[in-house]
């Protein structure tokens, strides 16, 4: 039997389609039991017979905090997915992200050490990857810098990794994927799913940095594949293009019938934005939407190697562009 950490995510959905349409035996976890709605909308991109097979999976209420729910959770499993995780770039949800993306990894690996799981295979992000040096393409050797102004989202997932390859160490059998920005349908108010919502608002600016894109399909479809294979103690790359943020964010607009940004935000007019928006969150104790982080991905040139997986597998990643188009219209049908 398989367990699927983060079933409600993005990934995990897509994950759990692709299982049970494969007929897996497959138990997942969940904490808030309104996001089993995401796993539906998700199975309704795929069939509308979808009912049928969501009903083939074993939900377990846990939280990956919570020992012993994950104890009853993990009985009779043979593979572990673990795709749960908290995504904020927010300096102040820190401890919040160290809880969860750490402590929580770490009790997963180490109850899958105590229950002798097979393998696992652990959802990290190329945010837990090093800086590019002289604009190399970063890939699965590029050296994590401790000592630089990293990202609080990107320390916690790094953090994440080191408990994994910890267990690799005491004989558990690990693969991790890092994947770039995960374009896929059926999730809509956050993640990347948001950006199709926002979209059809109309994106106003663009920047001059670039971002690494993968469809999710191929990011299930590599996890299946890698849990599958004899391939243990690795790790991946999975960016299937990187495009300029007004590339980006212009396909996002076509995809949903609107207009494409015309100007550009400068790095200053930014900086002065995220300050702006710091104090605003002070003031009203909203949640921070720039931060100094964030604006300078997206000033930044990024460029990502996937050739290892590609190699491995001999793989071939769908193209960004058909991707986005496809889930923009999947979002017109469903929004």
């Amino acid at each position: 039997m398989i367990l699927v950490t983060g079933g409600t995510g993005l990934v995990g959905a897509h994950l759990l389609y692709k299982l049970v349409n494969n007929h897996a035996k497959v138990k997942a976890i969940y904490r808030n039991e309104r996001k089993l709605d995401n796993v539906k909308k998700v199975f309704s991109c795929y069939t509308e017979d979808f009912q049928k097979l969501y009903n083939n999976i074993e939900w377990i209420k846990a939280d990956i905090l919570d020992v012993p729910a994950l104890t009853e959770a993990l009985s009779n499993i043979e593979l572990v997915y673990h795709c749960a995780a908290f995504v904020s770039f927010e300096p102040d949800k820190y401890h919040l992200l160290r809880k969860t993306n750490i402590e929580g990894t770490a009790n997963i690996v180490n109850l899958c050490c105590s229950y002798n799981i097979k393998k696992l295979c652990y959802v990290s992000s190329v945010a837990a990857l090093g800086q590019s040096i002289n604009n190399e393409p970063i890939d699965e050797d590029t050296v994590w810098n401790p000592e630089a102004d990293n990202h609080v989202y990107g320390i916690t997932k790094y953090g994440a990794e080191m408990e994994v390859w910890r267990a690799s160490q005491e004989g558990l059998d690990v693969v991790i994927v890092n994947p770039g920005v995960i374009i896929g349908p059926g999730i809509w108010r956050y993640g990347s799913g948001s950006l199709f919502k926002k979209a059809a608002k109309g994106f106003k600016y663009y920047t001059s940095g670039s971002v690494g894109l993968v469809s999710v399909y191929d990011v299930v479809d590599i996890m299946c594949k890698l849990m599958e294979s004899n391939i243990v103690n690795e790790r991946y790359v999975l960016v299937a293009e990187s495009w300029s943020y007004r590339k980006f964010l212009g396909a996002l607009s076509k995809s949903v019938k609107r207009k494409p940004p015309k100007q550009k935000a400068s790095f200053f007019f930014l900086k002065i934005i995220w300050r702006i928006d710091w104090l605003k969150t002070k003031l009203t104790g909203k949640r921070r939407q720039l931060t100094k982080h964030i604006v300078r991905s997206l000033n930044t040139k990024q460029n990502y190697n996937s050739d290892k997986v590609k190699t491995i597998l001999n793989y071939s990643f769908s193209p960004i562009d058909q991707t986005i188009k496809d889930v923009g219209s999947i979002y017109q049908k469903q929004v």
